[in-house]
């Protein structure tokens, strides 16, 4: 998720060598029954483990799940660390892991996490994008977790002001969006989206609802001679020079044109309405829809994704029989448990058959009685698989300073090929 709300923070605790019997780390008894685990966020992801571990222990006499709190950097320092060594004994049963990260992990230590080819799961029940995030050469390797569906929010009141509903931001194209736009800015002075100029995320968001990156299948930069990347960068950069597009400094910037008014929409991870919702004197104002989806490219769609995390077993495991069956029976099957810690912690399932349910589609009074939550997982079952890179927030970073150059009046084609030639030399680092 966004690196201000839901950045890429998992917690670290010892735990016993899955091939050490007779010196492990951990008592026999009732610890044969509890299983470790690394995540972030109290309120979050870790209430939802816990709610899991209850749930399971409901059926399971004697299980508990020990859920330890670490910061991000210590956490990735330990896995690096414990990988250069050639020692994996400080790792836990379970990590949560931030599904832009974890192919980087991955790939770098591959013998760190278990793969999940026995798991009892059935993996049709989650969308073929967020599957393949934590997929290696038809190998899964995590239980997918929350939703990072991206969705369009809009001021119904601004857009009834310039004439419009939301019906007509609806499964269109950018250069309608543009042209609706320019016309609600003309008439209202209010911008149609804001946009922050060091995150890259609709840069991202768009290419990828394309079904394409900024790196090609062999894994190399791929920014230049890229037909997709180039049609969404002179969509955003028109965005931007018409005034339909409000490009701000920073996160704080960015909020500050929500809460204002300022701007009347947002493209991004559903998880942004969290910040929404708390703006009350905004309530049912906003209504949610599909994102525009780029003009003059045959793969594109209204769907893409913008965070979201997936829960993986460590080679650590002491009991992988125990990981698999606790996962699979919550994370990977339950509509009660999703059900269950949708009020408690506001994490939205990208388990399809959630999406089912009288809890997900309650209407929310927010959002003018839309049921959101139905809709959102409805959208994670739509967007398209795109090339991973393990190298996604550099190709951001590069990508989004190119247009950022363009937009202060650079040369295009020099702005593109710096951006290739930077992440190039990025992943050769």
């Amino acid at each position: 998720m966004k690196k201000k709300l839901l950045a890429v923070l998992m917690t670290g605790i010892m735990a016993m060598s899955f091939a050490a019997t007779t010196t492990a780390v951990y008592a026999k008894g009732d610890d044969d029954n509890t299983l470790t685990v690394w995540a972030w966020d109290q309120n979050f992801n870790i209430k939802a483990m816990n709610i899991a571990g209850e749930q399971y222990a409901k059926d399971h006499e004697g299980f508990k799940v020990d859920v330890v709190e670490t910061s991000s950097d210590d956490c990735q320092t330990k896995l690096t660390t414990a990988a250069n060594a050639g020692d994996y004994s400080t790792l836990p049963d379970i990590v949560l892991m931030q599904d832009n990260s974890y192919q980087k992990y991955l790939k770098s230590y591959p013998d760190a996490f278990t793969d999940l080819k026995d798991m009892d799961i059935n993996w049709d029940d989650f969308g073929k994008l967020k599957q393949s995030y934590s997929m290696v050469d038809d190998t899964h390797y995590g239980v997918p977790f929350d939703n990072g569906a991206a969705i369009a929010c809009y001021r119904t009141d601004i857009l009834e002001e310039s004439g419009y509903t939301i019906d007509d931001l609806t499964d269109i194209t950018w250069s309608k969006f543009e042209e609706i736009g320019k016309d609600v800015h003309e008439k209202t002075g209010k911008y149609l989206l804001t946009s922050e100029a060091t995150g890259g995320d609709t840069l991202m968001m768009m290419i990828q609802s394309c079904g394409a990156n900024f790196v090609n299948e062999d894994g190399e930069a791929y920014i230049v001679g890229n037909d997709a990347a180039e049609k969404c960068v002179d969509l955003y950069v028109d965005l931007v020079k018409n005034d339909v597009v409000k490009l701000v400094n920073n996160w704080d910037e960015y909020i500050s044109t929500i809460t204002s008014g300022e701007a009347a929409g947002i493209v991004n991870g559903n998880w942004i309405t969290a910040t929404l919702m708390g703006t009350e004197d905004q309530k049912g104002l906003w209504q949610i829809t599909t994102m525009p989806k780029v003009d003059g490219v045959d793969t594109a769609t209204n769907y893409a994704n913008n965070g979201g995390s997936s829960w993986y077993i460590t080679s650590n495991c002491k009991n992988v029989e125990l990981a698999e069956d606790f996962l699979a029976s919550t994370f990977g099957s339950s509509t009660d448990f999703y059900d269950a810690i949708l009020p408690e912690t506001g994490a939205i399932s990208c388990y399809l058959p959630a999406g089912e349910s009288d809890v997900y589609n309650e209407p929310s009074e927010f959002f003018n009685n839309q049921p959101i939550f139905s809709t959102i997982v409805e959208y994670s079952s739509h967007i398209p698989e795109f090339t991973k890179t393990p190298y996604h927030y550099e190709a951001r970073e590069c990508i989004n300073t190119a247009v950022v150059n363009i937009v202060n009046g650079a040369d295009k084609e020099s702005a593109l090929q710096e951006a290739q030639d930077t992440l190039a030399f990025k992943m050769t680092e």
